[in-house]
C-alpha cells in the first residue's frame, strides 16, 4: 500500500489491526529482551495502513478515531495490544501524536505532518522529564534552540517524529513540538532494565542542540495540559490494557484446556471470576471511549469517569493475573510459558500515573455532583 496516498474509502482498520496481532503474536517472545523493539510489527502496521490510518478522512486519511463513539479505534488498539503490549503502547502514542495535531495544529501543520503519517514515519508523545535537564527551548536565529531531555520516552531512537513538551523559560509557558528525529540516535536505553515492556525500547531522548523552525511548534502555550483531553485521552491507555488483560486470560485458559483440568471446580470458579474481570474491564473501556468520543459529560464528570475507568481496568487486570498465577501455578513464573511475559508485560502497564489522585479526584466531583447516583454519566446537565 503507497503510504503517501489517500486509503481506500473501504479500508478496514480492524482487520488490518486483526491481521497486525496475529503477526504480533507470533514475534512477541523473540523481541522480550533488554535491546528489543517490534521492527517487523511496525513495519507491518505501515504496510497494513494503520501508521497513516488516524489521519483525518478530510486530510486524505481513514478518519480512525473519527467514527461515533470511538470503537473502531477501541478495537484496533485492544488487538494490537493483545498481539503486544509493547506494540499497542507504542501505536498508543502515534495515535496520541495525530489528534493532537489535528486538534492544535494549523491548515499547514496538518498537511506537512499528516503527510508524513502516511508517509509511514511513527510519531511518539514524550512529556515525561528527568528531575533537571528537562527540555527547554529558546528562540533565537534559526528558530527554537533545543537544550535537555525526556524519559520514559518509549520507542527512543524509533520514533521518527517526536512530539514533545517544551519549556519556554523566557515565557513561563509549555508549548509542544514535533521533532524530526532520525532512527538509531539521540536515545538511549541503558535505564530500561523493567520487569516487563523491555521491547517497548523506553529511555532517555537527548535534545541538545537541535535547532527546529518555529512552525514547529503546535497550539497554544500550555495547550498540552488543556482538558478535558488531557486527562480523558487516558481512556485509549485503558483500551490496550484490556487487549493485554485478554492475552493473559487466554493463555490461562489454554493451559488449563490443555492438560485436562477443565473438570476441576476449583479451577472453574477461577475462570469465571476472571470472565467477569475481564469483561467488566471491557465495559469500562467501551463507555469511556464512547464518552470522550461524544463528550456530552461536563468536563469534570468527563474526567472522573476516564480515571474511573482507568482504575477499573487496572483492578481486573491485576485481578485476572492473580487468579491465572494462582491456576497455572509455578509453571506460568517459569521462561517459556506463555504466561510469564504475558503478565511481566501486563503488570507493567498496569502500572499509570497517579492512580491515588485520579481516584481520589473523582471521588470528589461525585461528592460534589449531587442528584441520583444514576444521573451521574447520562449526560444530563439539570
Amino acid at each position: 500500500m503507497d503510504q503517501r496516498t489517500p486509503l481506500n474509502i473501504a479500508y478496514d482498520a480492524v482487520r488490518a489491526a486483526r491481521e497486525a496481532c496475529k503477526l504480533a503474536s507470533g514475534r512477541a517472545s523473540a523481541e522480550d529482551r533488554d535491546d528489543g523493539f517490534p521492527t517487523e510489527d511496525i513495519s507491518d502496521l505501515r504496510r497494513l495502513g494503520l501508521l497513516a490510518a488516524p489521519v483525518l478522512t478530510a486530510e486524505g486519511g481513514a478518519g480512525l478515531g473519527e467514527e461515533p463513539g470511538a470503537g473502531r479505534l477501541m478495537e484496533v488498539l485492544r488487538l494490537l495490544g493483545y498481539g503486544s503490549l509493547a506494540l499497542g503502547r507504542l501505536y498508543e502514542g502515534h495515535i496520541n501524536a495525530l489528534q493532537l495535531i489535528a486538534r492544535y495544529g494549523d491548515a499547514g501543520q496538518r498537511a506537512r505532518l499528516f503527510s508524513d503519517a502516511r508517509a509511514g514515519h511513527l510519531f511518539g508523545v514524550w512529556n515525561t522529564e528527568p528531575p533537571e535537564g528537562g527540555l527547554t527551548l529558546s528562540v533565537r536565529p534559526g528558530g527554537l534552540h533545543l537544550a535537555g531531555a525526556k524519559t520514559f520516552a518509549s520507542g527512543a531512537g524509533h520514533v521518527t517524529r517526536a512530539l514533545a513538551t517544551a519549556r519556554d523559560p523566557d515565557a513561563g509557558a509549555t508549548l509542544m513540538l514535533v521533532v524530526p528525529l532520525e532512527p538509531g540516535t539521540r536515545a538511549n536505553l541503558s535505564a530500561w532494565r523493567a520487569h516487563g515492556m523491555r521491547a517497548s525500547a523506553t529511555g532517555t531522548l537527548d535534545f541538545d542542540g537541535l535547532v527546529v523552525p518555529e512552525d514547529a511548534a503546535l497550539g497554544d502555550p500550555d495547550a498540552y495540559y488543556r482538558q478535558p483531553d488531557f486527562s480523558g485521552g487516558a481512556w485509549r491507555f485503558t483500551a490496550v490494557q484490556l487487549g493485554g488483560i485478554e492475552a493473559v486470560f487466554d493463555a490461562w485458559r489454554e493451559h488449563i484446556v490443555r492438560l485436562g483440568r477443565g473438570r476441576d471446580p476449583h479451577q472453574l470458579a477461577r475462570l469465571g471470576e476472571g470472565a467477569i474481570a475481564v469483561e467488566s474491564a471491557r465495559l469500562w473501556v467501551r463507555r469511556a471511549a464512547k464518552a470522550m468520543s461524544e463528550a456530552t459529560l461536563p468536563p469534570g464528570r468527563l474526567i472522573a469517569y476516564i480515571n474511573l475507568a482507568r482504575l477499573a481496568v487496572e483492578r481486573a487486570g491485576l485481578e485476572v493475573l492473580q487468579l491465572a498465577q494462582r491456576s497455572v501455578g509455578l509453571q506460568g513464573f517459569l521462561r517459556g510459558h506463555s504466561l510469564e511475559r504475558l503478565g511481566r508485560d501486563l503488570a507493567t502497564y498496569l502500572r499509570q500515573p497517579a492512580p491515588d489522585g485520579a481516584l481520589t479526584g473523582a471521588a470528589d466531583e461525585i461528592l460534589r455532583a449531587g442528584g441520583l447516583a444514576g444521573d451521574l454519566w447520562t449526560g444530563d446537565r439539570t
